[in-house]
């Protein structure tokens, strides 16, 4: 039996893979949350989707965003790149759904033959060989084939196992929480960028709110770890006199519940395993939200991960397989476009201008062939392995 320790997404798709064509196996996911509904924001990824049998089910629960438009202070359009742009790969996907919709669909997809434990945590793993031996923070001592840390950026269970694990920051901090819904956020999400490397995105999601996000540059290193209401005050400094939505945005930031804020960065392991423990996910190879692949990254590697323990024996051949296969996608989505993530947050008005002039050219021939290098990510470059029953 193996046990994950996670969020909903990943820990599902760890569960979904291993009754995909594969043989059943019972599994664990402990989960420190205390339901599915996890953050918000939007998820990619397709693939992995239509191999679980969860296409339709996904298309059913897509924001279906027309597209991005970037805008300036009096919210007049400078760019605009619609949602088929680039094929449907561009900076809005061609499957886009809300974080919280995908855990709650892979949830009802696998809670059959999968044990959620939630509100719970991994405290301590012991690796005897034949078994992980497990203590959780209210469910006390289990026993495990093996355990897989899925938990994110800033994982507690790989951090139980793993002491080599780096986490590149990339000097950019996001704060991302929902809002009320108002007609003029209609069907395209906005980008406005201001002076000062700092933007401000908003994203209309199909459930009547709307998706906020903050985001600048800072040499800092101690804000992630300030308390949520500092956190908060620190926005308002930051982002306070600037005009177009932000009033509106800061003002409903204050009774926001889903309020979240993150050190964006990426993580870099030398191994993503060790005896009958494994990371997947942001916990083992976290590329940033900046590369795009975020989530096609997680569901990917869950299912590979998964169907190499489904069909070989050996968990050691697994974990090596899994890897192996993985990690060459895992390094390219990881390669962000020189520049990033300053290019996309210039310092000056002439460098937004600028940036708003390269946007106008970028689904415009030769610029398109150019310009995809940076706004599509590399989520087609891994033919996914397919297990057979």
């Amino acid at each position: 039996m193996p046990g994950s320790g996670g969020p909903g997404e990943v820990g599902g798709v760890v569960a979904g893979p291993l009754r995909v064509g594969a043989a059943r196996a019972a599994e664990d996911v402990c989960e420190r949350a205390v339901g599915t509904a996890a953050r918000g924001g939007c998820v990619e990824g397709l693939d992995v989707i239509r191999r679980m049998g969860l296409e339709a089910a996904a298309r059913d629960v897509a924001t279906r965003e027309a597209g991005i438009r970037f805008v300036d202070d009096r919210n007049r359009t400078r760019a605009a790149l619609p949602a088929d742009a680039f094929g449907g790969r561009g900076p809005v996907a061609e499957l886009e759904i809300l974080r919280p919709l995908l855990s709650n669909l892979l949830y009802d997809h696998t809670r059959n033959d999968t044990e959620y434990l939630f509100g719970d945590e991994i405290t301590s793993l012991k690796d005897e060989g034949p078994q992980v031996h497990a203590t959780l923070k209210n469910a006390g001592e289990r026993s495990f084939d093996y355990v897989i840390a899925a938990d994110g950026i800033r994982s507690r269970t790989r951090d139980l196992v793993f002491t080599n694990t780096r986490i590149k920051g990339l000097g950019l901090r996001t704060a991302y929480f929902t809002i009320p819904h108002q007609p003029a956020d209609g069907r395209w999400a906005r980008w406005h960028n201001a002076p000062r490397h700092r933007s401000i995105t908003l994203r209309p999601d199909n459930l009547g709110t709307t998706r906020a996000a903050l985001s600048y540059l800072t040499p800092a290193q101690d804000d992630e770890r300030l308390a949520t209401t500092d956190q908060k005050q620190l926005l308002h400094r930051v982002f306070g006199g600037l005009a177009w939505e932000v009033p509106r945005i800061l003002t409903e930031m204050d009774n926001a519940s889903d309020f979240f804020f993150e050190s964006v960065g990426q993580v870099h392991m030398p191994r993503w395993f060790m005896g009958r423990i494994a990371a997947v996910g942001d916990a083992a190879y976290c590329a940033s939200p900046l590369s795009g692949m975020g989530t096609s990254l997680a569901l990917t590697g869950a299912y590979i991960l998964a169907g190499e323990l489904a069909h070989r024996a050996d968990h050691h051949a697994a974990f090596t397989a899994y890897e192996s296969t993985l990690r060459p996608y895992t390094a390219r989505a990881q390669k962000l476009p020189p520049g990033t993530p300053r290019a996309a947050l210039p310092r000056t008005r002439a460098g937004i201008a600028l940036l708003n002039t390269v946007l106008r050219t970028a689904t415009t021939k030769p610029a398109s062939t150019l310009l995809a290098r940076f706004l599509v990510p590399p989520a087609d470059t891994l033919t996914l392995p397919t297990y057979r029953s």
